[in-house]
């Protein structure tokens, strides 16, 4: 424990973030998880490309969004690997692939990553059974079809407490990088329980069981988009409701459902809870080219296409969400005027009167049913 202490003494990086690493590698050893599970898992905390080569096993790569890569080339096999690696006793070496400079944690991820490649490579597997990161257990809970004795045991070997409510989280990022935002998230905002990823589509799937008596989810996931990493442009996140663990399906429809309202951007606006939408849920439910076809709709697709348009366009979702003109304005940092002018923009472009509550009402619903058109387009359907 005195030589760990020495050594976050020593960490640039915050030393917080060095112990949730520490965690992540124990939690794998302790888990028995398999030999791909730790190389995603080292991967996704140093987000950057991770491998691993072994005496009789496939040689294993791993993107930071935890999809595989082909076999190493010959120069990654037992040979120099600049962006750092390490020999596992003349038996194998594990490695990082980050196509810059060294960042402060890489040292502590690569040797956690060797000594539990040592440990996991040899320590026996108790049976045949998947271990408790397989995704394919999350999809299995997850699944439109599947017998409740199924869904019991993927709960159990996910280590979920099958008596206990469960909730589902959807995660999407740009260029495929949801797997990278959630591990990155999830670990700056301390998940209060016990929680299991997996990609389905373009889409994370993020099963949680919160610890009783622990932060709120989206709170806590607002709170954690808004640090505003560079690296966080784009992500947005639907939270469902929670349920029984048996039920967890019905949580992942709701996430979904919720992605489709969320907006890259703000924290408050990238992160929907499905239970905060009410009967504006009923929309989602539209097909997407009665949505796009609808003349409100149409009309503010034609006034974002032109010179003015973005700017009109944010000047009314400003308005919608804040209530009134000056309230929108100090939002924009912008005269009240300014705003005023934008919105006669929209006005025209409607006929309608933003003054009126008829109007405003029908404004905002034409804004969001443009919104859920816009997001069907990048939140694919996946596979559960």
């Amino acid at each position: 424990m005195e030589g760990l202490l020495l050594r976050l003494s020593a960490l640039d990086a915050d030393a917080e973030a060095a112990v949730r690493v520490i965690a992540c590698f124990d939690a794998l050893v302790e888990g028995r998880a398999s030999l791909p599970a730790l190389v995603r898992c080292a991967a996704g905390l140093a987000e950057c490309p991770a491998g691993l080569v072994l005496p009789g096993v496939e040689p294993i790569r791993m993107r930071e969004d935890g999809s595989e890569l082909s076999a190493p080339a010959p120069a990654m096999e037992f040979g120099a690997v600049e962006s750092g690696a390490v020999d596992l006793d003349g038996s194998g070496r594990v490695w990082l692939e980050r196509p810059g400079p060294a960042r402060p944690l890489d040292d502590l991820v690569l040797e956690r990553f060797a000594m539990a490649a040592r440990l996991l490579a040899d320590r026996p597997r108790r049976d045949t059974s998947p271990h408790l990161a397989d995704p394919g257990l999350v999809e299995l809970v997850l699944a439109e079809r599947a017998a409740a004795e199924d869904r019991t045991r993927a709960l159990r070997l996910l280590g979920f407490d099958t008596a206990g409510p469960v909730r589902v989280i959807a995660v999407s990022a740009p260029a495929g990088q949801a797997g990278a935002a959630v591990v990155r998230l999830f670990s700056r905002g301390r998940a209060g329980g016990r929680l299991r990823a997996a990609a389905i589509g373009e889409v994370q799937a993020v099963l949680l069981q919160p610890r009783p008596g622990g932060p709120d989810e989206v709170a806590r996931l607002r709170a954690a988009l808004g640090e505003h990493d560079p690296r966080d442009v784009g992500v947005r996140i639907g939270v469902g409701g929670p349920v029984d663990g048996l039920d967890a399906r019905s949580s992942w429809t709701q996430a979904r459902t919720a992605l489709r309202f969320a907006v890259a951007g703000a924290a408050e606006r990238a992160v929907v809870d499905h239970g905060s939408l009410g009967s504006l849920a009923l929309l989602a439910d539209l097909p997407v080219e009665r949505l796009r076809a609808d003349p409100d709709v149409a009309a503010l697709d034609r006034l974002a296409a032109t010179p003015f348009g973005a700017q009109a366009i944010a000047a009314l979702e400003a308005l919608c969400r804040n209530g009134s003109l000056r309230r929108a304005a100090a939002v924009l940092h912008l005269h009240h005027s300014s705003v005023a002018a934008r919105l006669e923009h929209v006005e025209d472009a409607l006929g309608l009167s933003l003054d009126e509550p008829d109007g405003r009402f029908r404004a905002r619903l034409a804004l969001t049913a443009r919104g859920l058109a816009r997001s069907a387009a990048v939140t694919p359907r996946g596979r559960a």
